[in-house]
């Protein structure tokens, strides 16, 4: 039997091809799916994504399961706690950013009706389906994760550049960037 070919930034980690054969480039719209994973890429950022796979259940605990409300009011003393939290990345800039990006996400959603609405938006609200025949070919960042990087930092979002909303953009199926070459490839074309 002919081995499974995944998209090759996938190792042979368990943790990474379930992420890569359920979650990565599947449309998301779910707002606190989405809020989930804003937080989960800033907290990325210089580490890479497999490092995040296996914290994130234990960010779903350490921040009340990304319920934004209640991450908007975290106090000095939960960001100290945080802080000691070894199953999570302790790093008091992205935790900092994580309370600002509740307050400013709480506010997108009073202005847009829902955070999905707000993000979708930059895409018409349609995923777009990349043709890429390797990862080589697959950018960091795009004219549109610049316009929405430029416009969460303009509405107070912290560790939102342009290369952390591309990797929300693939994480949360706005884009589908499997490879020619991935199994998923056809299967996701053909839906």
């Amino acid at each position: 039997m002919k081995p499974t070919t995944r998209c090759k930034w996938v190792t042979e980690d368990p943790l990474y091809i379930k992420y890569h054969d359920t979650e990565w480039g599947v449309p998301v719209y779910d707002d606190q799916k989405l809020f989930e994973f804003l937080i989960l890429e800033g907290a990325q950022a210089g580490l890479s994504w497999i490092t995040v796979l296996k914290k994130r259940d234990n960010y779903r605990v350490a921040f009340d399961n990304f319920d934004a409300k209640k991450i908007s009011r975290y106090t000095q003393a939960k960001v100290d706690k945080l802080l000691l939290n070894s199953g999570i990345i302790r790093n008091r800039l992205k935790i900092h950013a994580a309370i600002v990006n509740a307050k400013a996400y709480l506010e997108v959603k009073k202005e847009w009706g829902s955070f999905a609405n707000y993000l979708w938006h930059f895409l018409d609200g349609k995923p777009v389906k990349s043709k890429f025949k390797t990862h080589k070919q697959i950018p960091a960042k795009t004219d549109i994760s610049d316009k929405m990087s430029k416009d969460l930092k303009k509405r107070g979002f912290k560790f939102v550049g342009s290369t952390i909303c591309y990797a929300l953009m693939q994480a949360v199926g706005m884009v589908d960037d499997h490879t020619a070459d991935c199994f998923l490839y056809e299967k996701t074309r053909s839906k």
